[in-house]
């Protein structure tokens, strides 16, 4: 199968390498789900069991796929943004093994003047470029490139069996509507999130953790190109949802809609064959604008900011 990630992926996957083939599976799904759990508990300690059970970690494990390892980077960058910009800013710059995951930090950090966290960023991801041409060679470099071949063979035509386990409205969308519509529906849905991503640290305050949680739901709306696996990392916006409301109280619909949120990156993506259609899109714009009415007014009539 096609090899699509940039050359310090490589990084990650070379000690798994001298493994036997199953034994390589286990173990690399032992510790990327441990690192996605470290990340995930650090920053919601008291609701560990639910980051424990949490389906959309269990469909990226049986999966094997990279999605417990970049969804680790960018809950320790949601969590760490408020009290250490380095940290955050170099867990940016190491998603450079898949940079379409980080297309809003750089506005994430902008708006909220994080500058040392833009530094960090530049600087892990530069670093570690130079690092994996210095390890694996020129030659690895201008291969990558035409790794680009393979991923432009996957979009081309309509293939409903890849683009069902795809996680967007433009891939929904063009599997219904065609190319045209799709586009239009994939600029809106980047629109939307780059905006919900520029707006929230105005909208919470200055809130890190609230801002945080907004641009992590919005980084599931703002590609075009996103599996259900790659879709731990809302697990920071739900459990921030859970927080708000234990704190705040919750709305009266709000406890019914999160217990669907917390199993829609696994229930989606099971249902996609046989409804024809991938529903986890819509469970994202959910997800946004729940994260959304928690800003900017009492969240539930208590006299208290969030």
């Amino acid at each position: 199968f096609a090899f699509v990630n940039p050359p310090p992926f490589l990084f990650a996957v070379v000690p798994f390498g001298i493994l036997p083939f199953p034994v390589a599976w286990i173990a690399w799904v032992a510790v990327t789900w441990g690192l996605w759990a470290w990340a995930s508990i650090r920053a919601f300690p008291r609701l560990w069991v639910l980051v424990l059970a949490y389906p959309g970690a269990l469909i990226a494990a049986g999966h094997a796929q990279n999605g417990l390892l970049t969804s680790a980077l960018l809950v320790l960058a949601a969590h760490e943004i408020g009290k250490r910009q380095a940290v955050s800013g170099a867990a940016i710059g190491a998603l450079v093994i898949k940079p379409h995951l980080a297309v809003l930090a750089p506005f994430w950090f902008a708006s909220g003047r994080k500058w040392g966290a833009i530094i960090a960023a530049g600087a892990t991801a530069i670093g570690l470029i130079v690092l994996s041409w210095l390890a694996f060679g020129t030659q690895t470099l201008a291969d990558y490139t035409t790794s680009w071949r393979a991923s432009g063979a996957l979009m081309e035509g309509i293939n409903p069996d890849f683009m069902l386990r795809m996680a967007t409205f433009y891939s929904q969308v063009r599997l219904t509507l065609g190319d045209g519509p799709a586009f239009a529906a994939a600029g809106l849905s980047a629109i939307v999130a780059l905006g919900a991503t520029v707006l929230a640290w105005r909208r919470f305050k200055g809130d890190a953790q609230a801002a945080s949680a907004a641009m992590l739901a919005a980084t599931a709306l703002v590609t075009p190109y996103l599996f259900n696996y790659d879709l731990p990392f809302l697990i920071f916006p739900t459990l921030w949802l859970v927080g708000q409301g234990h704190a705040y109280g919750f709305r009266p619909f709000e406890k019914l809609v999160l217990v669907a949120l917390y199993f829609a990156p696994y229930a989606t993506r099971a249902a996609a064959f046989p409804l024809g259609i991938n529903l986890m899109p819509v469970a994202a714009i959910v997800l946004l604008a729940l994260v959304w009415s928690r800003g900017g007014r009492d969240p539930a009539g208590t006299g208290h900011a969030p």
